[in-house]
């Protein structure tokens, strides 16, 4: 029985797809590649991102590299994502669940926080965790400390994300988890995890 929710924040409950497309369009624009569209994203996406970042440019980063674009990629979105909004049902889920839940998110701690409450839902989540430091890696690691200081027993839970990362994280607690096309993943990708793939949130809370 599913007790407490984990959601994942970019690509879940606040679609952000285009300021994250935008964004890298920006920081390859010195690459002299083609800007991307949504979909074309999808299919190079993956975590690390700097793996994605190798996909583009079809050879390995250069020592120092992945810094400058991680560090463009974020002024960039920062600047961008203040245009989106929410998922189209996020709210409704939020006040539908009757349990708990909580945020564990790869974006840097101190923008999440100020932009989930921009949208006045940081009252709906026990606890709200961005990344502290380096971003861009796995997101396994962070999941487990989110559940160590959330303290609940992980077969209780259910992680609703938008990327194979969220799941990984998920199968790596021993959560179970439902996965969601709104964000950064091509469904296939999401399919090829062996988990339950929605077109929408109010349909991930369905496994909860």
């Amino acid at each position: 029985m599913t007790k407490h929710i984990i959601w994942d924040w970019n690509g879940t409950l606040f679609h952000d797809i285009d300021a994250v497309v935008g964004a890298t369009n920006e920081v390859f624009k010195p690459y002299a590649l083609p800007a991307m569209t949504a979909d074309a994203f999808r299919a190079v996406y993956t975590r690390p991102i700097w793996l994605a970042y190798e996909r583009l440019l079809g050879r390995p980063l250069n020592e120092g590299e992945w810094e400058l674009l991680d560090g463009g990629f974020h002024e960039h979105y920062f600047r961008l994502c203040e245009t989106c909004g929410l998922a189209d049902d996020a709210e409704l889920v939020l006040t539908t669940w009757t349990g708990t839940q909580s945020l564990c998110s790869m974006a840097p701690h101190e923008h999440l926080v100020p932009k989930v409450e921009s949208f006045g839902i940081t009252g709906h989540f026990t606890r709200i965790d961005g990344l502290l430091g380096t971003t861009g890696g796995e997101k396994a690691t962070h999941m487990t400390a989110h559940i160590a200081a959330i303290g609940l027993d992980p077969g209780e839970i259910l992680v609703i994300g938008d990327s194979v990362d969220d799941g990984l994280a998920a199968q790596h607690v021993g959560a179970r988890a439902v996965l969601y096309t709104g964000g950064m993943t091509t469904r296939a990708d999401l399919e090829g995890t062996g988990l339950p793939v929605v077109d929408t949130l109010s349909e991930a809370l369905g496994y909860a």
